[in-house]
Formats: structure tokens, C-alpha cells, sequence
């Protein structure tokens, strides 16, 4: 095989550089935290070393003017988690089987390193990964414990009791993992086989044809802007990639995903997708209460009856245990914050004996798709398609979609295979401007095992979507999973927004949480120093408010006086703050809205959950954010 077509910048995989720094994280002004961060090491993002030119900066500097390096390529993926990354193992293996030209296939990664943005459970169904890579044992793969028992618990404030294991929660023949490593070690495998895997390089904006009506590929993220957007010295133009395929995979609520549904009326049809808020800790516990393989998994406290969500507590290996807490993000009280749930439920119980004396090694979060069958979009467009998360398909009962996320990935990277290698020589030059047709990748979801998969279980999650909350959808799951198993003529539907659910300040009880103290809980700054988040200093806001005059004024009003300040609460990384202010500093309300965007952990909650709808979540320059690494 020959070596892949070098790109006219330089793009390094693996940075040779390494600085040992304190993440840089912005305390809330309306309450210093005085625990200690500890130290991290962060990435550098390589550059090129080319001239750089200097822009005037008299005017208001517009990006879209400047001249870009351009590159060719044949299929460009952005996003390289384990969807992104099979897809492109796939593309390779299908090119290797059927002969012919040797495919160009980069995938565009925002983390400083592959897996450096992946956070899950998890517990990984292996599947699609023994269809992808059967040979996965003997190349190392690491996926090292094997779950060993299940378990379902339902939690009331102080006790615990067993409740019957729903048969799509059986976990005999899978494996307790940390995703972050798994998808590295997929990230190697795909570089073994000639794919170009570029982290810190993030898909920024979407180019389309002349015409409008097709994606003709990606430009990556522009790097040394400072705050307001003016060029640095250091600045240099992100990279247009035109690519005859374009496939995303950003992860749940992505800001390419977003554009691209609403450009092509991807959701018609379809109902709204519906997200749930995953925050995780890592935890090395002592060998008397360490169960290697357990696998646990919980309903009820710390949440009302009214709110979807349950936890996790999974025995990894080398005396490491995952614990969590998902919390649905169609909760209707203003006053809930997510990370303190979960800060509060280590304290039960069943949880503190065994995190007592423990260490937590590691803190993440991130939004997940919960919509399931209804929820999945239009799957392609001309020029490209969603894939993974970015289309929604996570199997909530299951508690799992990596199998289908690479399962998407591989028949996406069929159907791109047909469609580019189906044009011949002596049409090329008729259809080469005519945007590729992935419609058979849609097609083959829908024969698929992941779709058969999703509608059996489509009806579970918006069961609790009824006046009785968790106890009718505990009495209707119980049914459908054990005898009716969605054979069934009927479709709950997911009729509403999860921000249109909120409901007022003035109509809901205010929720008080307890201290953390320090040892089994931690106040929200401690746990983020732990995911390792830097962003790089003087760069423009990546999580943007409307420019026009006034906007944050509004924000602030609404969502200080009616929503009592919810962003404060639902974020999991301390980015948003209500501060009190006076004189000229107020917005709103006698509050100042600050945003603290150097400590966001990319979990997209704020752009889902906001009742004004007001707050885009953009990439940030590529290689900022968190560095999971056990996750």
C-alpha cells in the first residue's frame, strides 16, 4: 500500500511537545472555591511553520475572506469517536478487498488526542466490533473485564432494594471499559491501515456547493484569534478539505450536525430529539469491597418521582470502579442541578461503603441522545450523511450505542465506498460537481439489526412521559420489556423540546443541596480540574449569545426572573454564572451574566437545556477542552 497523499500544512497526530501545567479554570466570582487543582498534562496543538502574513486589524476581521489551504480528499469524517473511526477502518478494508484506487480518507479530530473528548459508562456490546475487527483480542484491544453479574436496585433515601433485571440490561459476553481507551486504541487501527487521523484539527463549517444544494466537504477551525475576534500574530486560517463524501460524527448535539439537520430538513417528519445528562466519576476503591466485572444499575433516589434518570456502578478493572448518575434533561424544576444529584447520591448507603477510603482518579460529562426509534433523522444528504450520535442512535433501556454507533459507522463507509468507486472514468467528468447519493446507507440502517433493535424498545423511554412519571413507566417498561418486547401497533411519541418542559421558578419548590465534604463529595471546580480542560488563553467565546444589541440583556432577564438562573445549575463544569452586580455591570435583574468558557468540558448541555434557546455551542480552537483518559 502507499503512503497517504501528504497535506500542504502540517497536521502531527501525536504531538511530541509536552507541557505539565495547572488546568486553567475560571472560579464563579459569587463563590471562590478553595480546594486545590490538581496538575495536568496538556497538549500543545502543533501549527505549521510556514510565514505567517499579518492581517489589518483596523477594521473588524472577517475570516471568510482569507485565502485558505485547500486539499482534496476523498472521504473527510469529522469526529473521531468509535462511529467516525469504523467508518473510516471500513472504508479502508473495503478498499483493500476490492483493489482498485487507493481511497484518501481523513477524519477530523476537535480532541488534542484521539479519545481525549470520549466519556461513557461503559459497558460495550461487541458486536459490531466483531463484525469491524474480528481478530480484536489478538491486536490488543482494550477491553480487559468481562462483565461478570447484573444487578437492577431501586434506591430510597437511605436503603436499597432488588428489582427485577429487564432481559435487554444483560450483559453476559460484554465488556467493562473505559470508551476513552477503547477509541484510541480504534484510532490506531485505522492509522495502521492508511487512514489520516488529524486530533486537534476540528470541523469548524460546513462548505457547500456553489448552488447550495450539497456538501462539498469541511474547513477546520481557524487558529490565533484573540477574543474579539481580531488576528493575532500566531493566527492561521483553518483548511478547506473538499471531500466527494462527508461524514459526521460529532457525537450527540453537535454544532455541524445542528446546521446540517436544519439546512436540509433533516427532522422532518420525525420527532424532536430528546437528550439525558451523563456525569461520571472513576474511582480506585480497597480490594475488600472491589467485585471485578459487577455490574450494577439503579432507579430512583436521588431524583423525584417526576424526573427520568437512574445511575450505574460498574467494577472496571485494577480495582477501578465507574459510578454515575444520567438525569433526563426534560426535568420540569429550574432549581435542579444535575452534578449536585449526583455529589449527593455518593452518600447513600449502597454507594459510600464502597467509595470509602476511596480515591476519585477522574470527572467527566456529557449530553446523550435519549429519543431512540422516533427521534432519528433523516439519516443523508447530497454529499454525506450522520452517523453515530450525531443521528441519534443509543439504545436507552440497553444502556448502550457504541455497537450501533460503529455499526452506523461501517454501513455509512459501504454506501460511500458504492457511491465513489460506482462513477466511471467516462462520467466522471458529468458528474464530478454532482454531490454523492447515501441514500443506500439509509436503506441498509433500516435492514440492519440497530434499527430492529431500536424499535423493540421504542416505547420504553417515553413511557415515562405520563402524570404518574418513573411509576408508570416503571409498570409499562416492565410489561412491554417482558412479555410485549414493542410488538405492539402503537408509537409513544416525543412531542416537546426537553427545554420546553421547564417549568417557571415561581411554580416549583426550590431545592436545597448539602456541602460536599470533601471526601466522598466535591465542590464542581475540584471534579473539573480532574478531566484535565484547558482551553488556550485569549480566543474568542466558543459558546455565543446572539450578536445583535441587547441580546444579553434579555438572556438575563429571562433567565435570571423566571427560570431563577437554571444555566448556573445544569451546566457540570461551573461555565455559567448569574454573578450579582451593580452600577454598569448589571445585564439584568441586578445580575451580570458571565461566562466561563475556559472551563467547559464540550458536554453541549447549555445549548439543549437554555429556555431561551439563546446560547450556540461552537468548537473552540482545535485541542481545547478536556483530556479524558479512564473515561
Amino acid at each position: 500500500m502507499s503512503l497517504p497523499k501528504p497535506l500542504p500544512r502540517l497536521l502531527t497526530s501525536r504531538s511530541t511537545i509536552f507541557a505539565i501545567t495547572r488546568p486553567r479554570l475560571s472560579t464563579p466570582s459569587s463563590k471562590a472555591s478553595t480546594s486545590s487543582c490538581p496538575g495536568t498534562i496538556n497538549q500543545p496543538r502543533s501549527i505549521s511553520s510556514r510565514s505567517r502574513r499579518r492581517y489589518a486589524t483596523e477594521a473588524k476581521f472577517d475570516p471568510d475572506t482569507v485565502e485558505r489551504a485547500t486539499d482534496e480528499v476523498d472521504v473527510c469524517i469529522v469526529g473521531g469517536g468509535p462511529a467516525g473511526l469504523s467508518a473510516a477502518i471500513r472504508l479502508k478494508q473495503l478498499e483493500q478487498e476490492k483493489g482498485g484506487d487507493e481511497l484518501r480518507v481523513v477524519v477530523l479530530e476537535k480532541g488534542g488526542e484521539v479519545g481525549a473528548h470520549i466519556l461513557s459508562g461503559a459497558v460495550i456490546e461487541t458486536k459490531a466490533l466483531d463484525e469491524l475487527i474480528p481478530d480484536w483480542k489478538e491486536l490488543g484491544a482494550p477491553l480487559n473485564q468481562a462483565a461478570t453479574s447484573d444487578s437492577m436496585r431501586f434506591l430510597t433515601e437511605k436503603s436499597s432494594f432488588p428489582m427485577p433485571h429487564p432481559p435487554q440490561m444483560n450483559n453476559k459476553g460484554n465488556y467493562i471499559v473505559s470508551l476513552s481507551r477503547f477509541t484510541a486504541w480504534l484510532g490506531e487501527q485505522a492509522e495502521a491501515l492508511g487512514v489520516e487521523v488529524y486530533p486537534g484539527f476540528a470541523g469548524a463549517k460546513v462548505l457547500y456547493t456553489e448552488d447550495g444544494k450539497g456538501v462539498k466537504g469541511v474547513v477546520t477551525g481557524d487558529v490565533g484569534l484573540d477574543k474579539n475576534g481580531q488576528p493575532k500574530d500566531s493566527y492561521e486560517p483553518g483548511m478547506a478539505f473538499h471531500s466527494k463524501v462527508t461524514l459526521i460524527a460529532e457525537g450527540a448535539h453537535g454544532s455541524l450536525s445542528k446546521e446540517l439537520q436544519n439546512k436540509f430538513n433533516l427532522r422532518e417528519g420525525k420527532d424532536p430529539q430528546t437528550y439525558g445528562l451523563g456525569i461520571k466519576e472513576v474511582w480506585k476503591v480497597r480490594d475488600e469491597v472491589y467485585q471485578p466485572g459487577k455490574v450494577v444499575h439503579t432507579l430512583g433516589w436521588p431524583l423525584d418521582y417526576k424526573t427520568y434518570g437512574g445511575s450505574w456502578l460498574y467494577h472496571m478493572e485494577d480495582n477501578m470502579v465507574s459510578l454515575g448518575l444520567v438525569v433526563g434533561l426534560d426535568y420540569q424544576n429550574p432549581y435542579l442541578s444535575p452534578y449536585k444529584e449526583f455529589q449527593r447520591m455518593k452518600h447513600h448507603p449502597f454507594f459510600a461503603n464502597i467509595l470509602k477510603d476511596g480515591q476519585c482518579i477522574a470527572y467527566g460529562a456529557r449530553a446523550l441522545n435519549e429519543g431512540g426509534y422516533q427521534s432519528i433523522p433523516k439519516l443523508h444528504f447530497p454529499g454525506g450523511a450522520l452517523i453515530g450520535c450525531s443521528a441519534g442512535f443509543l439504545n436507552v433501556p440497553k444502556i448502550k450505542g457504541t455497537h450501533n454507533a460503529m455499526k452506523s459507522g461501517m454501513l455509512a463507509a459501504e454506501s460511500a465506498f458504492a457511491s465513489i468507486t460506482s462513477t466511471t472514468a467516462e462520467a466522471e467528468s458529468e458528474t464530478e460537481s454532482k454531490p454523492a447519493d447515501l441514500s443506500s446507507y439509509a436503506t441498509a440502517i433500516e435492514n440492519s439489526w440497530v434499527y430492529k433493535e431500536l424499535k423493540e424498545v421504542r416505547n420504553l423511554r417515553p413511557s415515562f412521559h405520563n402524570p404518574l412519571g418513573l411509576w408508570g413507566g416503571m409498570a409499562y417498561s416492565g410489561l412491554d420489556s417482558l412479555i410485549l418486547r414493542g410488538r405492539v401497533p402503537w408509537t409513544f411519541r416525543n412531542n416537546w423540546e426537553d427545554y420546553e418542559v421547564t417549568k417557571k421558578a415561581s411554580e416549583v419548590k426550590p431545592i436545597e443541596y448539602p456541602a460536599p465534604d470533601g471526601k466522598l463529595s466535591f465542590d464542581i471546580l475540584t471534579s473539573v480540574s480532574l478531566t484535565g480542560t484547558n482551553h488556550a488563553e485569549n480566543q474568542p467565546v466558543h459558546l455565543r449569545l446572539p450578536e445583535e444589541q441587547g441580546a444579553k440583556e434579555r438572556h438575563t432577564q429571562t433567565n435570571v426572573s423566571e427560570y431563577a438562573g437554571l444555566l448556573g445549575r445544569v451546566c457540570p463544569a461551573a461555565v455559567y454564572e448569574y454573578a450579582d452586580a451593580e452600577g454598569s455591570e448589571v445585564d439584568a435583574a441586578g445580575k451580570k451574566f458571565v461566562i466561563n468558557s475556559q472551563n467547559c468540558i464540550h458536554c453541549k448541555t447549555c445549548s439543549i437545556k437554555t429556555p431561551t434557546q439563546d446560547v450556540r455551542w461552537t468548537v473552540p480552537e482545535g485541542g481545547g477542552g478536556p483530556k479524558y483518559t479512564i473515561t
